[in-house]
């Protein structure tokens, strides 16, 4: 039984989703003023990997995850940059495209972009002011946030504990013109210089919070089953995409929230800031690092639990990686010459842990229970490599479930016939008839070429194989 924890209700559920078989999943997306940075990718791997996994588990997943593109950080940068709002926009959503592509992250059903969607917006607001849930003042629409039911509860935060400033997106220059302190804005009026769109009740364009909430119930309808984020969205922005959307709907926003830990920087945890010169984005990061790397190392820690970057860390990864890449590579060498049929003893004990591996990742997705199982299975992988017969159907077994658990941690296992190079196979050759010659010089000489072109290989009782340093 899957469960999950919701972040409304601060306990796992049973998910049973809207549609049976069916899943409709809005994830909150980066505004896209720069590349990237290490904790915008946390959360697109966490629901990546969730996504996957309910891939995994048989359902289909609408997978919707937004761009912010208008916005005061942008119009700040193509300021400081003398580009166009969103020419500047669309430079890094090519960014973001690229970066995330590396790192293995599915493409989402749909990529909507604010600017894309402001004749929707506009008429969202006016259904809310129609329904004097929003009011306009000196150019600015708001929300009266304690109209809303429950406003709040998200966050377990009381409305008459919230202080000024709610929204992190209105300046506190405008708290004059609210009728509430708290209330939030859904419309900014239009400042010179600046992009704006027409709109009844004025030049503008939207505010942060009322863009997730139109494109999520244009594209995925009134109630949804799960909005994803990080910990740092459910106040104030989450809990005013629920404020509006309930408001305007007179439904339940979202079945299940969840949200995903954050990212620390060094061994003392300090959060990231470029004051503090720790600022790490992942277009710098996969220029030294192998992007699977990265991913394999925020996958399989569990998206809720926080996550501590650091190079031991990023290293550590590195390692359980190329044991994992190594297992696999030392039973494919055994393929060639596998005798036809199964072994009984290995299709036993893979259905085990093909149920184990369920109960550990129905488990609100526990990555890390997941992952344990997956290291048994490759012990099993590594003494059934090293057995004088193997059998081709329990070979294919083993293979195929690796494979498909790699998949839903989002790692890109290459095979043997990818890294296969003519040149290298012919060293191999050459290698392997001066060894039998005798010809330990020559034999040293080949291996000593190959090591130059970062070739390891392994003198096995099953012949000569070769992997990547």
């Amino acid at each position: 039984m899957l469960r999950l924890y919701n972040t409304l209700t601060r306990q796992k559920e049973e998910f049973k989703p809207i549609t049976p078989g069916e899943i409709r999943m809005y994830v909150c997306g980066p505004t896209v003023y720069n590349y990237i940075h290490i904790g915008n990718a946390r959360s697109a791997i966490a629901f990546d990997t969730i996504r996957r996994y309910f891939e995994y588990r048989g359902y289909k997943v609408d997978y919707v995850s937004n761009f912010t593109d208008v916005d005061d950080k942008i119009i700040n940068a193509a300021h400081e940059t003398g580009e166009e709002p969103l020419d500047l926009a669309q430079r890094f959503i090519d960014a973001f495209m690229a970066d995330t592509k590396a790192i293995g992250i599915e493409p989402a059903t749909v990529n909507p972009r604010a600017s894309q969607m402001i004749p929707d917006i506009i008429d969202f607001i006016q259904v809310l002011i129609d329904k004097s849930y929003a009011y306009a003042s000196d150019g600015d629409v708001y929300f009266r946030a304690r109209k809303a039911k429950n406003y709040g509860a998200l966050a377990n935060k009381n409305i008459d504990e919230l202080e000024q400033g709610a929204s992190q997106h209105v300046a506190d220059a405008e708290t004059a013109r609210k009728e509430d302190p708290i209330d939030f804005a859904l419309w900014k009026g239009a400042k010179p210089g600046e992009i704006r769109w027409d709109a009844p009740f004025g030049p503008g364009r939207p505010g942060w919070h009322i863009e997730c909430s139109v494109m999520s119930t244009k594209l995925l309808g009134d109630t949804i089953d799960i909005h994803g984020g990080g910990q740092d969205l459910e106040f104030p922005h989450h809990q005013n995409e629920i404020a509006q959307s309930e408001a305007k709907t007179g439904k339940t926003f979202v079945n299940y929230w969840m949200h995903n830990g954050f990212v620390t920087v060094g061994e003392d945890d300090e959060k990231m800031s470029k004051s503090l010169g720790n600022f790490v984005t992942v277009h710098d990061i996969i220029k030294t690092v192998d992007p699977m790397v990265l991913r394999f190392f925020m996958a399989t820690t569990q998206y809720r639990k926080p996550i501590r970057y650091t190079e031991a860390n990023l290293a550590a990864a590195a390692t359980d990686l190329e044991h994992l890449r190594t297992a696999r590579a030392n039973l494919v060498f055994r393929q060639d010459g596998a005798s036809k049929g199964a072994a009984e003893q290995i299709t036993t004990a893979v259905t085990d842990l093909k149920q184990r591996f369920i109960d550990a990742m129905d488990d609100d997705v526990n990555v890390a229970n997941g992952l344990a199982v997956l290291y048994e299975l490759v012990k099993l992988m590594n003494e059934y490599a090293t057995s004088d017969v193997v059998y081709a159907d329990s070979v294919a077994l083993l293979l195929s479930t690796f494979d498909a658990w790699m998949q839903i941690f989002g790692v890109q296992m290459a095979t043997e016939t990818e890294l296969l190079d003519a040149d290298i196979e012919q060293m191999i050759q050459q290698r392997d008839a001066a060894r039998a010659a005798k010809d330990f010089a020559t034999s040293d000489r080949l291996r000593d070429e190959l090591v130059a072109r970062g070739i390891i290989l392994e003198d096995t009782a099953q012949g000569t194989r070769w992997r990547r340093a």
